[in-house]
């Protein structure tokens, strides 16, 4: 799949909008077993919210696009601490886009 238009990242900004985070990034950042998880968050639901630390040493944004890059997914949104990230799933995907 290509990238989002959009409308389309607007319309999964609107989903994700009550959506609590899965994942937490603590102090430590970014470790392998962190990284597992969100992997598995991500094909589970397709859309989800992670939330960084405020004592963590790196960005959200930093962190965010990280992990959406290593996944294959995208960054919809960071507002504060939150940062909304959408993976299609290839088999059986839940959200349909306009």
């Amino acid at each position: 799949m290509g990238r989002l238009t959009g409308k389309q990242k607007k319309y999964l900004r609107g989903l994700g909008h009550h959506l609590n985070p899965v994942v937490i990034v603590g102090q430590k950042g970014i470790t392998p077993a962190l990284r597992g998880k969100f992997d598995e968050e991500l094909y589970n639901h397709e859309l989800i919210k992670i939330k960084v630390a405020t004592d963590s040493l790196d960005g959200v944004k930093e962190i965010a696009n990280d992990l959406a890059t290593s996944a294959k997914g995208e960054v919809l949104q960071v507002i504060g601490r939150i940062a909304l990230v959408y993976r299609r799933r290839n088999e059986e995907p839940e959200i349909e886009l306009p």
